[in-house]
């Protein structure tokens, strides 16, 4: 004898078929002080951000009452600022907290498959050389084109290979390398390392040091600060400077570093489901790692559109798991303690 089976709509069974949704009217119809409380971003920038995806959250569904992507949008980008699943604002946009994670997962894996135009270090000569000298004219540190450093994002505890997620604070979480421009913008992002791995060691198995080692932007550089090995590409302060021009460089260095440290702050500022405030990001660490990713397309898709990176308030990210000095390894190294003697010798004697 079959058994008859129904299927419930969390949609329908909370707010009944006559709930006024974001589907049934326009964001003309909030004001824009409204978007940016509630989603973070201005009315022209959620457009946009609807036409870049409409094609991809536009699916074919057997659902009956298949979600906009405009209201599909608005609840990502309600999730990605505040962190949480506010039933404040599932009630918004007239939508359940079960369809809310459905939303945040179309969104999310929607922005991922854009990264890459988003993401990216430039490939022209001219834009290379643009790079340097922005970044000489910071501070007075010549050959740079991106200054890299690692941040944790908290998780919950994955089933599955428990203990190599746990980091030196003993929390769970994703250790996440990025490199950045002057102005803040993303020009790499690994978001899938575990945080048991030392920056040093993600650096070394990444797909960003594997580039350089091949030849990528020959006579160019990147900075990192002490929790990273020093390379023929990667220029690290000295542990203990003695003579002026060390000092000057290392001072020269730390101003130049500071531009990914500040680019953190805000990312996690802008984007409260990274900084922990409202606890870890609750999925397996694949869907954080993509959600990690998400923001960060976001963070450089709004740096297009004229969204100053220092402009929203900043608080801190995540506490950091304590560095390690790693000085006393680099005269390994003799070609790139050659190459930094030289450069403190040109430019800081």
């Amino acid at each position: 004898m079959a058994i008859p089976i129904t299927v419930l709509d969390c949609d329908l069974l909370l707010y009944g078929r006559g709930h006024r949704t974001l589907d049934r009217f326009k964001l003309d119809d909030v004001t824009d002080e409204y978007l940016m409380s509630m989603y973070g971003f201005p009315r022209q920038f959620i457009y946009y951000l609807v036409e870049l995806l409409g094609s991809s959250l536009s699916r074919p569904t057997q659902r009956s009452r298949a979600i906009s992507p405009e209201t599909q949008i608005l609840a990502a980008l309600g999730f990605y600022t505040s962190g949480s699943f506010q039933t404040r604002m599932g009630d918004a946009i007239g939508i359940s907290q079960a369809s809310m994670s459905r939303c945040v997962t179309n969104v999310t894996e929607a922005l991922v498959e854009r990264a890459s135009q988003f993401i990216r270090f430039p490939a022209d000569e001219a834009s290379v050389q643009a790079l340097k000298d922005e970044f000489y004219g910071l501070a007075g540190m010549p050959g740079v084109i991106g200054v890299v450093d690692c941040i944790h994002v908290a998780i919950k505890a994955p089933n599955a290979e428990d203990l190599s997620y746990v980091n030196r604070k003993g929390l769970h979480s994703l250790n996440c390398l990025m490199v950045c421009d002057i102005r803040g913008t993303l020009m790499t992002v690994e978001t899938n390392w575990p945080g048991s791995l030392q920056d040093c060691v993600v650096l070394q198995q990444s797909s960003l040091s594997s580039q350089f080692e091949a030849g990528m932007h020959k006579e160019s550089w990147l900075l990192g600060d002490s929790s990273f090995f020093l390379r023929s590409w990667l220029m690290t302060p000295l542990h203990i400077p003695e003579t002026p021009a060390e000092y000057r460089y290392n001072m020269a260095h730390s101003a130049t570093h500071s531009v990914i440290e500040k680019t953190f702050r805000t990312l996690c500022s802008r984007f409260r489901c990274l900084d922990g405030s409202k606890g870890a990001l609750q999925y397996s660490p694949e869907k954080c790692s993509h959600i990690i990713l998400a923001c960060c397309v976001l963070h450089n898709i709004s740096l297009e559109h004229g969204m100053d990176v220092w402009s929203s308030p900043v608080t801190g990210p995540m506490e950091q798991p304590p560095e390690e000095e790693y000085e006393h390894m680099e005269s390994l190294d003799l070609e790139a303690d050659r190459i930094r003697q030289e450069l403190m010798l040109t430019h800081f004697s």
